[in-house]
């Protein structure tokens, strides 16, 4: 619908021509006075006023036409076409459902790779919380080491008292 809507020429080369032609114009209105005196030169004067006039009324309507297909193509871009249905071949049903449910679990995924996303600046604060962890879990390491020693002396002791 877009290509069809597309001109083939530029918006503005149409600008460019009446640019051109006034332009021109306005050459030979600055030669126009020192060749030609009185009446012949007011009325040539008002000629090329009217062609001024003329031009710039079909530049105006070029530019209106520009903004309202500009507007048309705006107005057909925003609304919402999630309330018409399209018309799919029978032939397609099988790839619309297949489609659907890859649609699906990419959503799925795409939620799970935002929580990811979403939890890179805490990395650091994890890191640290992981870091003290660590360092807690060897001390413990060190004192349940230490108490199975002195357990195991312990039972030792016991049982040379217990063997006296």
């Amino acid at each position: 619908t877009l290509d069809l809507t597309c001109r083939r020429t530029p918006c503005f080369a149409k600008f460019s021509e009446m640019e051109e032609m006034v332009n021109m114009e306005a050459e030979i209105n600055e030669v126009q006075p020192l060749l030609l005196s009185g009446t012949i030169g007011s009325t040539l004067q008002f000629y090329f006023i009217g062609k001024k006039c003329e031009i710039l009324q079909d530049m105006n309507r070029h530019l209106e036409a520009v903004l309202k297909e500009k507007r048309a193509l705006r107005k057909r871009l925003i609304k919402h076409k999630c309330q018409e249905s399209l018309p799919i071949e029978a032939t397609f049903h099988k790839c619309v459902v297949e489609l659907l449910t890859e649609a699906v679990t990419f959503i799925e995924k795409f939620e799970s790779h935002l929580q990811s996303v979403r939890s890179i600046p805490q990395i650091p604060h994890m890191m640290n919380n992981m870091d003290t962890t660590l360092s807690k879990t060897e001390m413990l390491m060190i004192e349940l080491e230490e108490l199975t020693e002195q357990m195991l002396k312990w039972e030792e002791l016991q049982k040379e008292m217990y063997s006296n």
